[in-house]
């Protein structure tokens, strides 16, 4: 059986909402994704790649719905190379590897470029259309940056809780403290700092330029000086009573990202060694509500299919939606929390919806090739009660 790898993996930086990427487009965002991880790999030539499979949790803007076509054509790649929009919510840009690894498995391309794009800033409001013409009485505009909108009536209300109030039930069901929640939050700020000032991004973050200047080449949310104590101090923001704030959940946030997967004989076309293998893959769903604990199970169904178990893994990235889902999940899993996010997590790097699993995934990468450890796992809570995750293993 052909196995898929990894070859390369680059990001943009992410932006605050509103921020330094507030003036740059979603398609301009993704097609600087692809430039930047082609940059690393000259000798290929970008006709060779067989798909581009691309994440975007949105599509209702400036994406022009297929984002991924849109992204191949402004950077300038041959009109001959194809290219898909995938859309599972947050876990977009992980379905979109899973997706091009499982090409490149069967034998329907060498080389796959997969990522995702999400400018939340840029997010637009939306009407729906009236079943008949000119309608007397006020319409209201939607904003889709987040969250449910236009809900169906027939869905339970339990299931269409906001996603805060989801995290507040997860909080009272596993006993989550909101000393435990912002201790990790102050360690997520803190370890992000620490990677960049040792130069762990520098390979994996490509600056965004536009004409000539540089908008952003460092991720915007990180507060290297957030302390525990300084987050105790920020009101909840989802109950008047409850442990979620500003503070201990991710941040809307723009950005893109880019992961190249080929076969192991595509090596020379590519012109460089593999990084790790794609050795197992897992999807798992729960109630809507539960989506933030959907990830224990997505975990445990990857690491059975790449052959291994919690004691073999030695680097998690697990996306910090919100502190309370991640220590929920690594509570579930019983592994050492010094294994997961030791780079910071979504928490302080922030959490652009279709863009975050490519930058798991080129993190997870990055991670062992640094440690020389083996096996990595990747996983992603996605809204509506699904998850997502990836076992890596090192090529090194």
């Amino acid at each position: 059986m052909v196995a898929s790898f990894v070859y390369s993996a680059v990001r943009t930086p992410f932006g605050r909402y509103g921020g330094a990427l507030a003036e740059i487009r979603p398609d301009d965002l993704a097609a600087a994704a692809v430039t930047a991880v082609l940059g690393t790999v000259p000798a290929l030539d970008p006709a060779q790649i067989g798909d581009v499979v691309w994440g975007n949790a949105n599509g209702a803007g400036e994406e022009n719905r297929n984002v991924g076509r849109m992204a191949v054509l402004l950077a300038g790649l041959p009109t001959s190379v194809p290219a898909t929009t995938v859309n599972r919510l947050c876990g977009s840009s992980l379905d979109a590897a899973i997706i091009g690894s499982r090409a490149v498995e069967s034998g329907d391309a060498d080389i796959v470029l997969t990522g995702g794009v999400e400018s939340m800033t840029r997010a637009p409001w939306v009407l729906p259309k009236p079943s008949r013409a000119f309608p007397a009485g006020h319409v209201t505009a939607v904003s889709t940056t987040l969250g449910w909108r236009l809900v169906n009536a027939r869905m339970p209300k339990e299931w269409t809780v906001s996603l805060g109030e989801a995290n507040e039930q997860l909080a009272e069901r596993f006993t989550v403290s909101r000393e435990r929640q912002d201790e990790f939050a102050a360690r997520s700020h803190t370890l992000a700092h620490a990677a960049w000032e040792a130069g762990f991004y520098d390979d994996l973050v490509a600056p965004v330029v536009a004409d000539g200047e540089t908008l952003l080449s460092r991720d915007e949310g990180i507060r290297p000086g957030s302390t525990p104590h300084q987050l105790a101090g920020l009101k909840p923001s989802f109950r008047p009573d409850g442990v979620i704030t500003a503070g201990n959940a991710s941040p809307l946030s723009d950005g893109g990202s880019a992961v190249l997967i080929g076969s192991e004989a595509a090596s020379s076309l590519i012109g460089r060694a593999p990084l790790a293998r794609i050795a197992g893959r897992g999807v798992a769903a729960l109630e809507p509500q539960m989506f933030g604990f959907a990830p224990v199970e997505a975990a445990e169904r990857a690491l059975r299919r790449a052959g291994i178990s919690w004691g073999d893994v030695s680097a998690v990235e697990l996306n910090e939606a919100f502190a309370v889902q991640s220590l929920a999940c690594v509570d579930a899993w019983k592994i050492d929390p010094a294994l997961v996010n030791t780079k910071g997590g979504a928490i302080a790097l922030g959490h652009p919806l279709g863009a975050s699993g490519g930058r798991l995934l080129g993190t997870l990468a990055a991670r062992l090739r640094e440690s020389g450890d083996r096996w990595g796992l990747a996983a992603i809570c996605i809204g509506v009660g699904q998850a997502l995750a990836v076992v890596l293993e090192s090529a090194a």
